[in-house]
């Protein structure tokens, strides 16, 4: 076997789980309603046909107060076991096992009623919690361990107790949020009895039979947080009051340290498992940015875990683990850690999914199901929405023909993964290549395509997904040989000097700027590195894990300009938008806004800053000022009588949105 420890079997006493992979607990947006749970159970059966040893759920409610928002997911009552039953009941059918997270938001409840240790309000929710009263936190303990018990005759495996992440357990165990003088604060011995007595009376409840796990913050990343000392005393309390496996958290959501984006380097934080190894006897869960096979195995072979976390990934592949099984790791649809579907969809109260596989909490919806009637079809364009739309129709049975005039697949992807921290995508480029291959597509590079050999192709239809041209920006002396375009930097490689004005500042434009500032090799690929700039310490000598941060010297000086007026970047993604201009402000780019281009000389660029004039002395500028649609040929096809459909950057080009381009390829193919 290719993956001998990570295939290996894993006895708890209560059960005996048949691979070392956890699925991790990631919310859906499917938990809240009773409705949704034939999604829920249809998302979880089918990882369950994937072979994963272990699934948690997302997290579920206690009680009102520990609700994520209004109306979220709980489990408090006996005629909420139903819908319960629905996840367990398709899950074992299928031959998985599943536990079911219990999660109290504590001051990170999105509602008027949330509750917390000290009435401290979170950096990231707009309402301060009430302080329980000790007869509150009591019956919060309660409310734990009849969820539990409730989760145990709805048919689930076990419990997962949400201890980390900054949540109600974590808000206890941190001085920052507990300022208690009673029996449950004043300093860390009491501080931690919360946690403790709740796994205690959880297994006194529910029996021997029963997986607790308790997720464990290893590494709270803010200020008054744990130190390692109280870690590890936490951990061997834990234990012995009954837990069955300690999984790892890192970071609170509140923390100004990445912890899951694609920047952050593989199995980055599996070292902080790695340490509490020997302290404990019970199984101990890595996590965060494990995406592929031979990472897990590596941790797994080195003693830094007993087991691997993965919730992303699966939702990326639900076929994961049995690929990774049969020696198959490269046809695995592999989580780029974008966030761009799963967690920014979460906080914008919509579903998950996924960007590299848009069928992700979507089983019921949208299948790839044999075609009715086989017909030949050509896909003109081999970025993302070309690569989805014709690995789909080929896995519909459908012959297909996909042409595109550069000499590799990917399009835009080709230039994400030159990007510092965004390497992840020539896994996406690999499994696509091996997709293409394994649906029979007929893949012609380097050719293009015209009206002519369309139509005397013999093709049923045509799908156009030509992908956009660059918007040139005109202002005197932008058509000077120093003035480039994003494609000129990322696909013809043209040099640039040591100072740069970038013009344009969404997306493509912080990717150019984050290119031209860092060195290689990227940090993302040394562990070390990575965290030297983020000022996260690696010793763990420090109080929650943090030290200064001591970033590189940028490799050039950068201007990063825009015309519109507000913060730079504000349409980046959620949960991924602020990392990027931390990277950037941690490089000394200067950010404008309210910027007017006068002209470009050799002095540099002449700009007008909210009404003042101000010469940048640039070596050259870079032009990053969006995209338009390039739709030519779909418009000479459609005028040609010939059926067409035009997906992706062709359809839409506001900002390059990968995302979308996948979805709305795989769904096309999943309707011809």
């Amino acid at each position: 076997m290719k993956y001998p420890n990570l295939f290996a079997p894993l006895d708890l006493g209560q059960v005996t789980l048949p691979n070392r992979i956890l699925m991790g607990s990631m919310h859906t947006g499917l938990e809240d309603k009773a409705r949704d749970f034939d999604k829920l159970a249809a998302y979880f059966a089918e990882r369950a046909r994937g072979g994963v040893g272990l699934m948690v759920t997302g997290g579920i409610s206690p009680s009102i107060e520990g609700w994520l928002k209004p109306f979220g997911g709980r489990l408090t009552m006996p005629w909420h076991k139903p819908r319960h039953r629905k996840l367990t009941d398709a899950v074992h059918v299928e031959g998985g096992r599943i536990c079911m997270q219990i999660l109290h938001a504590g001051r990170y409840g999105y509602h008027p009623l949330s509750v917390a240790p000290s009435r401290i309000k979170s950096p990231i929710t707009p309402f301060t919690p009430r302080a329980l009263s000790t007869r509150g936190v009591e019956r919060t303990i309660d409310d734990f361990v009849h969820c539990a018990k409730l989760a145990r005759d709805a048919g689930y495996d076990g419990v997962e107790v949400m201890g980390s992440e900054g949540y109600l357990i974590n808000e206890f165990i941190a001085a920052r949020t507990n300022q208690r003088s009673d029996a449950w604060g004043g300093d860390a011995v009491r501080r931690m009895r919360f946690p403790i007595e709740i796994v205690r009376r959880t297994r006194e409840a529910v029996g021997r039979d029963f997986i607790i796990i308790y997720r464990l913050s290893m590494l709270d990343l803010v200020e008054g947080g744990q130190d390692w000392g109280e870690i590890v005393a936490l951990a061997k309390a834990i234990e012995v009051a009954g837990a069955s496996i300690i999984n790892t958290g890192i970071g609170w959501h509140e923390a100004r340290i990445p912890t899951i984006v694609t920047s952050v380097p593989r199995a980055g934080f599996a070292w902080v498992t790695g340490k509490l190894k020997g302290e404990v006897m019970i199984p101990l869960v890595a996590t965060n940015r494990i995406n592929m096979p031979d990472v897990a195995e590596r941790i797994l072979a080195a003693g830094e875990a007993d087991m691997v976390s993965m919730a992303r990934p699966l939702l990326a592949d639900p076929a994961w683990a049995n690929k990774a099984k049969a020696g198959r790791s490269e046809r695995i649809n592999t989580c780029i850690a974008c966030n761009q579907a799963c967690l920014d969809h979460v906080f914008q109260n919509k579903r998950a999914s996924c960007l590299v596989n848009p069928r992700a909490c979507h089983e019921t919806e949208l299948k790839i199901e044999p075609a009715r009637a086989r017909k030949r079809i050509a896909v003109v364009g081999a970025g993302p929405a070309g690569m989805a739309c014709a690995s789909a129709l080929g896995e519909r049975g459908h012959q297909v023909t996909l042409i595109d005039r550069a000499d590799e697949i990917g399009g835009q992807f080709n230039y994400a993964k030159q990007i510092p921290g965004k390497e992840e995508f020539h896994e996406t480029l690999r499994y696509f290549r091996h997709q293409l291959a394994n649906m029979g597509v007929d893949v012609r590079l380097g050719q293009t395509a015209d009206l002519t050999s369309l139509r005397n192709g013999g093709y049923d239809e045509v799908v156009i997904a030509t992908g956009i041209t660059p918007r040139q920006v005109k202002f005197p002396g932008s058509d000077d040989a120093r003035v480039l375009g994003y494609l000129d930097v990322l696909a013809r490689h043209q040099a640039v000097g040591a100072k740069v004005a970038i013009i344009g500042a969404g997306g493509i434009g912080f990717d150019v700027a984050e290119y031209l500032v860092e060195a290689a090799p990227s940090p993302t690929i040394d562990v070390t590195r990575w965290t030297r700039e983020w000022g996260v310490d690696m010793a763990l000598e420090r109080r929650s894990g943090l030290q200064p941060a001591r970033p590189e010297v940028p490799a050039r000086q950068v201007w990063l300009l825009q015309r519109s007026e507000g913060r730079l970047g504000a349409r980046l993604n959620k949960t991924t938008g602020w990392v990027h201009r931390a990277t950037l402000k941690a490089k000394r780019v200067t950010m404008l806004d309210k910027v007017s281009y006068e002209h470009f000389d050799d002095q540099g660029l002449h700009v007008t800053v909210d009404g003042k004039p101000q010469i940048l002395p640039v070596d050259n500028v870079v032009l990053c000022a969006g995209q338009e649609p390039n739709r030519r040929l779909a418009d000479e096809l459609i005028a040609a009588g010939l059926t067409v459909h035009v997906i992706g950057g062709a359809d839409v080009a506001a900002e390059l949105d990968a995302k979308r381009a996948i979805n709305q390829g795989t769904r096309l193919a999943s309707t011809i």
